[in-house]
């Protein structure tokens, strides 16, 4: 094992291999990526795409400009140009030895490659076998895509099968919300501010709510999200990440182990799920979707709540949902404060609310504080007024997610990939609500799913979302009872 404070400088690859650049996440992500990565200066390599179809390099380079123009982007010649220049591939099915045999060929003279898996889990450890077969292990790393195992005991095989060809200095585990900077933006508020770092902990914070919310449904994907269901899609990774920014401790250096040995502390001081304090919902309409079993019970919609039994965040609450084709589109961290030990400010009839803090981490990415200012009218209670920063308007644009993951995949640059044992936390902590007996709760798409998790969070329910985070409702709560 690599000294923990001091790891290993990762190698900076000449090439991008690129398995599946034919499937649906090359076309839809990875591809416009790589062309806004042209774009910036940030790719230099070329990318040699291995697909089991009958294209060649001109139909790649095609294919990839329809990708990056869906993708709404407005393309320069210019850039397309140097970014055709570089694309190429090779075809043959992921299980013929011939295919890896013209691989070989392809990246002949290139000192060190990184291999990205665009594909089917199921196809990892087989390739992986190929590519080492090949001799293609050796001044190389593998790259694979989420998810990592469907449950705690294949995540450690699937560990097992690739570290026989990849020791873990040169396997990296893709989560996309790690290249997300808005998400990474969680822990440089909380300890670069000492606005916000000495409230954070349970003196101050009353409890935290994180939505991933969608309002669309599982469209043309129903076969694949029909075997995967939302616990898995997005909670036991992307969720659980985002969870572990909010709470832990900083980093005692600045390298991405020190960072995910925070994580892993963590997710190890968290409870498990307690099948008691969880809702599991479906819509109506899921089960004709074609690809989707007729009396399918996998999850459309997921909530439960969530503690961490460590000095900071003992007895703080941590409420959790996601799901499909609910009422908007957010990704958002909710983080409410204590109140005052005493209501000096309110009405007859209505109670001052709590602060906010808000991060919108996907989407208009952003920070908002909902704070308490007098009414000029006198005995009416305060008012919320929301303060913040929009990250577009001062930071400009985003970089897509898939630009840093396929950035640091090349450079070797670990920060926005998974830490093992940290994934193995995750999958503990959803262990025993994975596969449950009941079927999931029916709920009406555009709601905010089924009516059981309404109060979840307690009577008050859950903070209303806006489809912007400054929209006005986004600083709403429905009322509190006055009993």
């Amino acid at each position: 094992m690599s000294d923990l404070l001091n790891p290993p400088d990762l190698e900076r690859s000449d090439a991008l291999v690129l398995f599946g650049i034919s499937g649906d996440l090359a076309k839809k992500m990875l591809l416009p990526a790589l062309y806004r990565l042209t774009e910036s200066g940030r790719l230099t390599v070329p990318v040699i795409g291995v697909a089991a179809t009958d294209w060649d390099d001109d139909t790649l380079r095609g294919h990839a400009r329809e990708a990056v123009v869906a993708a709404g982007m407005d393309i320069d010649d210019a850039v397309f140009g140097r970014f055709a220049a570089g694309l190429s591939i090779v075809t043959g099915d992921f299980t013929d030895d011939a295919t890896f045999a013209r691989l070989r060929d392809a990246v002949a003279g290139f000192a060190f490659v990184t291999h990205y898996l665009a594909i089917p889990p199921s196809l990892f450890t087989r390739v992986a076998a190929s590519l080492a077969e090949a001799g293609l292990n050796r001044d190389a790393r593998l790259v694979v895509e989420k998810p990592f195992g469907h449950d705690l005991d294949s995540a450690r095989k699937l560990q097992d099968e690739l570290s026989t060809h990849f020791d873990d200095d040169h396997l990296l585990r893709v989560d996309h919300f790690l290249g997300n900077r808005a998400v990474e933006s969680l822990m440089v508020s909380r300890f670069a501010n000492t606005l916000l770092a000495p409230i954070w902990h349970r003196s101050y914070v009353d409890n935290v709510q994180i939505t991933l919310a969608e309002d669309f449904d599982v469209a043309d994907r129903g076969s694949f999200y029909d075997a995967v269901g939302c616990l898995r899609d997005v909670v036991q990774n992307h969720m659980l990440q985002v969870l572990a920014f909010l709470a832990m401790e900083p980093p005692s250096a600045t390298n991405a182990r020190a960072q995910g040995l925070e994580k892993w502390r963590v997710l190890h001081a968290t409870r498990t799920m307690d099948p008691a304090d969880t809702v599991r919902g479906q819509y109506d309409g899921y089960r004709d979707v074609e690809g989707v079993e007729a009396d399918s019970t996998t999850e459309t919609y997921f909530a439960t709540r969530m503690f961490v039994d460590n000095w900071r965040w003992a007895g703080v609450p941590f409420h959790l949902r996601s799901g499909k084709a609910l009422a908007v589109s957010a990704t958002e961290v909710v983080v409410e404060l204590r109140k005052p030990p005493l209501e000096l400010f309110g009405g007859e009839d209505t109670r001052t609310p709590p602060n906010l803090i808000r991060f919108r981490v996907d989407g208009d990415t952003g920070i908002r504080a909902d704070l308490m200012l007098s009414k000029p009218e006198r005995n009416t209670g305060p008012m919320t007024v929301p303060i913040g920063v929009d990250f577009a308007q001062v930071l400009g644009r985003q970089e897509l997610p898939y630009e840093n993951i396929l950035h640091g995949a090349v450079e070797g640059d670990p920060e926005c990939f998974a830490f093992f044992p940290a994934v193995l936390e995750c999958w503990r902590i959803v262990g025993p609500v994975l596969d449950p007996a009941e079927p999931p709760l029916a709920y009406a798409p555009g709601t905010w799913g089924p009516e059981a998790a309404e109060e979840l969070p307690g009577p008050r329910g859950w903070h209303e979302l806006g489809r912007r985070l400054f929209d006005d409702q986004g600083g709403s709560r429905r009322a509190a009872p006055t009993s």
